[in-house]
């Protein structure tokens, strides 16, 4: 017996289809939330039969956040090749976002803070790793970017396994006034773009002040002394979801650094402005309630969430920039 089926029943079966991956692309469209880290330590610590030593909760967070990134909702989706992820771009970009934090603090924990001094032997497990967070993120095969994250994962809880053995001395994790210095430094580079990209989204003419400040700075070649920067309507709500992305990351990050550098933050009286860093962030978190991210104009009627992004950023971008400043001093 063969079946029938009219151009009527196609339609159907295509605009069910189509509903389909439309709810299930806003499902996946949603942002994870915030993570326990001090809940995560203390479970993980408890899992292993440890205690928790110095680097133990930073490496976690590191671990937490690539792991959110593979496993939340829908998955990984940058690297999708299929509907309906292939046609979302709020939520790819939050993850580049994320991940980019998550590539400043691979390389700074393998080249800061699990070594003594610059003549020290790199830690294997990092070695390994942190590469692995370089693949082009929108890679779907040989090797896959999901793939190559896994196995950073693998090496971090190696590296925190190691770190907690008190019978080997293969891992450390130097909480020192000059090592968090480094990753702060990083940081203000990421967020002070971020902000200005944000910035751009209502167009400005800007000065050049690539030379500013030195008489004999050269560059290699010219560029006018001033520009007008706008951001594509297109790319405004991917500027806003990269931006945001960073910014959990790094709101994860440092609450594992408030607790692993402790007694130097103590030290500098500088706990409070990782607290105050770290409440402009959750600000940054908080719930958005416009189906769009709009692109208002000055003062006009409409808001600009990129420029409400970009305040947060500058505010704790410039209290990063005022830790640093405490903890180079005696």
């Amino acid at each position: 017996m063969t079946t029938k089926f009219s151009s009527k029943t196609f339609i159907t079966l295509f605009l069910a289809l189509i509903v389909s991956f439309y709810f299930l692309g806003v499902y996946w469209s949603f942002e994870p939330d915030q993570l326990d880290i001090r809940a995560e330590v203390t479970r993980d610590a408890a899992a292993e039969g440890v205690s928790p030593v110095v680097g133990y909760t930073t490496t976690t967070a590191l671990i937490r956040v690539t792991e959110t990134l593979l496993n939340k909702q829908g998955g990984y989706l940058s690297n999708d090749a299929l509907p309906p992820s292939v046609f979302l771009d709020n939520i790819p970009a939050w993850e580049l976002g994320a991940l980019e934090m998550s590539r400043d603090m691979a390389l700074v924990m393998r080249q800061e803070f699990s070594r003594s001094q610059s003549q020290s032997v790199e830690n294997k497990h990092l070695k390994v790793a942190q590469p692995q967070y370089n693949i082009d993120h929108k890679s779907w095969a040989m090797p896959s970017a999901e793939s190559e994250y896994n196995k950073a994962i693998n090496e971090l809880y190696a590296y925190r396994k190691a770190l907690s053995d008190v019978n080997s001395q293969t891992a450390q994790f130097y909480a020192r006034s000059d090592n968090l210095r480094d990753w702060i430094q990083e940081v203000n580079k990421r967020l002070g773009s971020y902000s200005q990209r944000l910035s751009a989204s209502v167009g400005r003419e800007q000065l050049n002040t690539d030379l500013a400040g030195d008489s004999e700075a050269q560059q290699s070649t010219y560029t006018q002394a001033s520009v007008v920067l706008k951001t594509s309507w297109w790319k405004i709500d991917d500027e806003f979801y990269e931006a945001r992305g960073a910014c959990w990351a790094l709101l994860h990050f440092l609450r594992a650094v408030e607790i692993d550098f402790n007694d130097v933050l103590e030290k500098k009286n500088a706990k409070v402005s990782v607290q105050q860093i770290i409440r402009e962030l959750e600000a940054s978190q908080e719930s958005i309630w416009s189906p769009m991210i709009l692109n208002g104009d000055g003062f006009g009627l409409l808001a600009n969430h990129s420029l409400v992004m970009a305040n947060y950023i500058s505010r704790a971008n410039a209290a990063l920039i005022d830790l640093n400043d405490l903890l180079s001093q005696g």
